[in-house]
């Protein structure tokens, strides 16, 4: 995929073109078959809780079942999220579609809110009218069959979603996995009723398990919101700055004014970069395309589209340059500035680590 860039250099415009990797079809179809076998497994395992509840009748029970039906939902959403998250950038759409990702977090999020709540009043009803509970065993029996199985899937999403680096896969992954840890908390209370006796451990039970599902609902609303308002990923951010002093070049100066964005598989950077005063607009654009390629080649998250703007180099400059050979310099060098997040994120040239 091949893009047109205008940067500023010197005052002027610098166009090229620059290769951007196309995110591979291969990649999709495996976001695609996972979410899919989710949704899939999800659903059979869901049915086999409500088989649970309507043989007990137990709260705990069904709330372990409404989780699941959020999982059938959010898996569903989370399809169409993957689909329109890889369709390619258009006029309305400059950046992409990725920050649907996020929205589906963000629904998910709301989706197991409302589970949550809805259980933690059902929880409170039940404490004055209790109803009695049936079958118990068998029920425990299903209980801890769906609940193997939701550790399964959800542990075989969150590691392809980290391997894929695609947020989607992975927040459903952990909402899967909460699930599965919410059916050993339903086994426990339903092993110590048997034992006990003790009808009203099901409703205290369910309001417990109410709350960290309210808990994970909270998690993952927040991070829907901290993607959507661009947020800084500073693991990211680590990740370029440390690719960026591996292969930095003495004409580049100085960079400062960094910020990236994500959307979905693909990542916008822009910054400012310090280059001699007196390079042509061609050697301008030579050093920003090696930049550009150097960084594709290296960040192995996604795709980045790099825009800079190119600063001449100032009298303070010649202090900082590495340029051996510069037929200009007016002050000896005196000290490289390493690059690190704390001199490369602020709009400030030539600014030292506090």
């Amino acid at each position: 995929m091949v893009f047109t860039v205008l940067r500023l250099c010197s005052g002027k415009q610098v166009k090229s073109d620059i290769f951007v990797p196309q995110i591979n079809s291969v990649l999709n179809k495996k976001e695609f078959s996972f979410i899919r076998l989710s949704f899939i497994i999800s659903t059979v395992i869901c049915l086999v809780k409500f088989v649970a509840y309507f043989l007990t009748h137990s709260l705990l029970i069904l709330s372990d079942a409404l989780e699941s039906i959020i999982n059938v939902v959010a898996s569903a959403f989370a399809w169409y999220s993957i689909y329109l998250s890889n369709k390619p950038r258009d006029t309305e759409h400059p950046y992409g579609h990725g920050k649907i990702e996020f929205l589906s977090i963000g629904f998910e999020g709301a989706m197991v809110l409302i589970a949550g709540f809805g259980i933690l009043i059902q929880a409170g009803l039940y404490f004055f009218n209790p109803i009695p509970v049936h079958q118990l065993g068998t029920g425990a029996w299903l209980t801890a069959a769906g609940g193997l199985a939701n550790f399964l899937l959800g542990y075989f999403l969150l590691q392809k979603g980290k391997q894929l680096n695609n947020l989607t896969l992975t927040g459903n992954g952990k909402h899967i996995l909460t699930d599965s840890y919410t059916s050993i908390a339903v086994i426990v209370a339903i092993v110590l009723i048997l034992f006990t006796g003790y009808t009203w451990i099901d409703p205290l039970a369910s309001a417990i398990a109410a709350a960290v599902i309210i808990f994970t609902g909270f998690k993952l609303m927040n991070k829907s919101v901290r993607g959507l308002m661009d947020e800084v990923d500073m693991k990211i951010v680590d990740e370029l700055v440390n690719i960026l002093k591996q292969h930095r070049q003495p004409a580049w100066i100085d960079m400062h004014n960094l910020r990236v964005q994500r959307y979905g598989h693909f990542y916008h950077v822009d910054c400012h970069v310090t280059m001699p005063y007196y390079y042509s607009l061609d050697q301008v654009h030579a050093e920003i395309t090696a930049m550009d390629q150097m960084l594709n080649e290296q960040f192995q998250k996604g795709s980045i589209e790099f825009f800079i703007h190119t600063d001449p180099c100032i009298e303070l400059s010649c202090e900082h340059c590495l340029l051996a050979d510069c037929r200009v310099r007016r002050k000896p060098f005196l000290q490289k500035i390493e690059w690190s997040r704390e001199n490369l994120l602020p709009n400030r040239k030539h600014r030292f680590p506090d």
